[in-house]
């Protein structure tokens, strides 16, 4: 039998430690270090920052040269932040130990469109190293894109795309809730999004243009809406969080790929606690027509997780460079020991 996966992970946020929670459940992959800055988690066994009761002799540390250079994984699994300026010296460290990354960086998803020169660089620099760097995750990474991508398959023809993702964000974690603003006064929200205390759905525009790209359309521009506030129209309530009739509840925003002054691609985000129904819907407008329709909508977070699991065995198995979903084999299921799938 072939040796584990070494995975190293860069994060141990919220996601993150979902992440390393899922990874100690699998066969054929084995954790052999993990980064972080949070003066509260340096130090600390990842066993006990995970609060499973158990210590897994695996330190979190904040140097990033040394974890690599002990550890030498096969794979990183970054999970810091949605902005590529902000991650960008985080992979490249990554990259110059020659290890591949998995990121759930929203704009590392298609960074060709926020920040070209960094992917290009980026891109650049992998393939000198002979690793792979691919950012997913459930959105962007699947619903609104790479699930509409393959959905396009069938088609002779294609006029336009909808895609519209509803989320009830009554049971989802906490943190999400309060990212949305939920609770918050109309008047509340929109001064936190003018101060970017919040921030709408980050990822449409980069699902657009991944889409287009697939598609080989080139398009005139991408508008991206304001965020806008759900307001209750009754109370409503979460765990954690009541919301009172006419105060936010969560929030809206749409996006949109224009070409020849059409909007061919459209993507609308709703997200707030209380939604009647919840549900993830494609519509391709073309020869044949094709309505997909997904109820109750994807869980955001077992998504994520998911989707940067089984994104494992295809980074590794892929060519060296900067890759998005729609470069990489169609996404699949790791169901078996990982070991199985990858070429190590």
């Amino acid at each position: 039998m072939k040796r584990n996966v070494k995975i190293v992970l860069y994060g141990v946020g919220v996601i993150g430690s979902m992440v390393a929670k899922f990874l100690l459940e699998k066969e054929g992959v084995k954790i052999v270090g993990a980064i972080d800055v949070a003066k509260d988690k340096v130090g600390k066994d990842l066993g006990d920052v995970l609060g499973i009761n158990k210590n897994l002799g695996i330190t979190i540390s904040d140097n990033t040269d040394a974890t690599l250079s002990k550890t030498k994984p096969d794979i990183a699994v970054h999970t810091t932040t949605s902005f590529i300026e902000k991650v960008y010296p985080q992979l490249t460290g990554i990259i110059k130990h020659k290890v591949n990354v998995v990121s759930t960086c929203e704009e590392l998803s298609y960074p060709y469109l926020s920040a070209p020169k960094l992917a290009h660089t980026l891109d650049k620099l992998a393939k000198e190293h002979d690793v792979t760097v691919l950012g997913t995750g459930i959105n962007p990474g699947f619903l609104m894109d790479t699930l509409a991508i393959a959905l396009t398959a069938p088609c002779q023809k294609i006029d336009r795309i909808k895609i519209i993702r509803v989320m009830n964000a009554t049971f989802r974690r906490v943190p999400f809730q309060k990212k949305i603003g939920a609770g918050l006064s109309v008047k509340e929200f929109k001064e936190k999004i003018r101060s970017k205390a919040i921030s709408g759905h980050v990822g449409l525009e980069h699902s657009i243009a991944m889409i287009a790209a697939a598609l080989a359309w080139e398009l005139d521009t991408i508008r991206v809406d304001s965020v806008e506030p759900v307001v209750a129209n009754k109370p409503v309530k979460s765990d954690a969080i009541n919301v009172a009739a006419g105060m936010v509840a969560g929030l809206k925003q749409c996006a949109y790929g224009i070409r020849n002054r059409s909007e061919v691609i459209s993507l609308e985000f709703q997200a707030y606690i209380g939604a009647e129904e919840e549900y993830d819907a494609i519509t391709i407008e073309g020869i044949p027509p094709i309505y997909e329709k997904i109820s109750p909508c994807v869980h955001g977070d077992i998504g994520t997780i998911a989707m940067v699991y089984n994104a494992i065995p295809k980074v590794l198995n892929a060519e060296a460079g900067l890759m998005t979903m729609k470069d990489l084999p169609v996404p699949s299921a790791v169901v078996e020991d990982m070991r199985k799938y990858v070429k190590l």
